[in-house]
């Protein structure tokens, strides 16, 4: 079944001015994402490039701010024209932040200044500390130094604990080639976790005792190829690579009660390609999986076998395909000037840049929409665009076009934020360049004169 049919824009507006929603705690909030969205996606609506600049050192984006110079200033990229929101005082190489993230999360309890409730950045420094900074002055709010065995240098977020995951670098002189700290958002103490290569384990947080002499009691272990590991789905499954290398680039989606393998849980993409496809949980928390290759998006579901609850089973739910012609040469016989006729057969990759590629795939958890970049390199210039799927049904809503080139050899990154577009690109020598984009609405040349036309007959009156 397709989607129903929603109120347009209008109808939406005028209810929530008649506080039709005002019982419902959070129904305003997503009555105006769903204005927001239809806004996003209608055919008028165009996304321009705002700003454009250049930088030496890395460009970091966190909610509507964009970070340069080692997090060190930062810009906001939330009014018509990116402004700077502050910058902090020159440091030495050893006070510099190697890693931030955006700290905001629920709160269950009372905390004791009214600064906590207010959006950080967690930054880690290059020697071992942990500052909490505040994200609109740039203020060191709280500072803790984790330790001086080993050096940590990068930081994640476990979601769905609310817990910091921060890693250190690899050290071979170490007992434990890597370091884990795990820090709760009221906590005040760190504990290190082991992590045994190629094996993903799971361990508890009870009775550590010293951060490198205590193992805690082993819950779960599992061998993958390259350590890699997901875990998500309802109920819970994880995914993995088995540990032989000519296993690569096939996934196994297995129960995390007791290991068995999901019915058609084998996923492997048949493609020739450079570059590997990959797989994760989606991050709506619907329990479903996307598998990305060069030339298409699978958004997979996890379900009950019929007459078997035990068991669950793999399925397609939609297939985002890469918008591709088929080569006119390919298989095209050839003449020799003896008069024989020779078949050439061409074996193209599927991530050949004249082809339409698949880059990256991200989604847009307030608008409930997928975002696909789609990139096609023509002779030396590449071209890329930005397309919004539907989350529910995978169907195309928007396309918009990015103006600067894009060369499929560098690293580039890609976010969109509620009208916001952002492009951050590495180039060689360590040149990085961010180009932001944001919606207008796009009425044509006809506005354009009736509003010349409504300022010559209405003279200097302010509206």
């Amino acid at each position: 079944m397709g989607p129903s049919q929603k109120p347009n824009v209008c109808c939406r507006l005028s209810r929530r001015a008649l506080g039709f929603f005002s019982r419902d705690a959070g129904v305003v909030q997503r009555t105006n994402l769903g204005i927001l969205r239809a806004l996003v996606c209608q055919e008028s609506t165009k996304f321009k490039n705002v700003w454009t600049t250049h930088s030496k050192s890395p460009i970091a984006y966190e909610r509507g701010r964009i970070y340069f110079d080692n997090y060190r200033c930062c810009v906001s990229s939330v009014a018509s024209e990116p402004r700077k929101l502050y910058e902090m005082p020159k440091c030495s190489k050893s006070e510099k932040i190697e890693d931030a993230l955006l700290w905001e999360c629920p709160v269950g309890e009372m905390l004791p200044n009214s600064s906590d409730y207010k959006s950080s950045l967690i930054a880690l420094t290059a020697h071992n500390w942990l500052l909490r900074i505040s994200a609109t002055t740039g203020k060191v709010l709280e500072k803790i130094y984790l330790a001086s065995y080993c050096k940590f240098r990068y930081l994640s977020w476990d979601t769905p604990q609310e817990v910091i995951a921060i890693k250190s670098a690899q050290n071979k002189s170490s007992a434990l080639a890597r370091q884990f700290l795990l820090l709760g958002r009221h906590s005040t103490a760190c504990f290190a976790v082991p992590c045994s290569v190629p094996c993903a384990t799971f361990l508890t947080n009870r009775d550590f005792g010293n951060q490198q002499k205590d193992t805690p009691p082993l819950l779960f272990e599992v061998s993958s190829l390259e350590n890699a590991f997901q875990i998500g789905g309802h109920p819970w499954h994880y995914i993995i690579t088995p540990n032989k290398k000519k296993q690569k680039g096939v996934f196994h989606i297995c129960a995390l009660k007791d290991n068995s393998l999901a019915k058609n849980g084998i996923q492997e993409m048949e493609c020739c390609s450079l570059e590997s496809d990959w797989i994760y949980f989606h991050p709506d928390a619907s329990g479903r999986i996307i598998h990305v290759g060069p030339n298409q998006v699978k958004v997979l579901k996890l379900s009950e076998v019929e007459n078997n609850s035990a068991q669950h089973q793999i399925s397609e739910d939609f297939v985002i395909l890469a918008n591709r012609e088929k080569n006119k040469n390919e298989n095209l016989p050839t003449v020799t000037a003896s008069g024989r006729v020779v078949k050439k057969s061409f074996n193209l990759l599927d991530d050949d840049p004249e082809q339409e590629t698949f880059k990256i795939v991200d989604y847009e958890d307030e608008l409930d929409l997928l975002s696909v970049v789609a990139v096609t390199q023509i002779d030396a210039e590449g071209k890329a665009h930005l397309d919004f799927h539907c989350n529910e049904y995978g169907t195309l809503l928007k396309s918009i076009p990015l103006v600067e080139s894009w060369d499929v050899t560098y690293s580039h990154e890609v976010y969109f934020d509620r009208d916001l577009v952002l492009h951050i690109e590495q180039k060689p020598s360590r040149v990085f360049s961010c180009y932001v984009y944001q919606m207008v609405c796009d009425h044509g040349d006809e506005e354009e004169t009736t509003n010349r036309s409504c300022k010559k007959d209405c003279g200097n009156f302010k509206f």
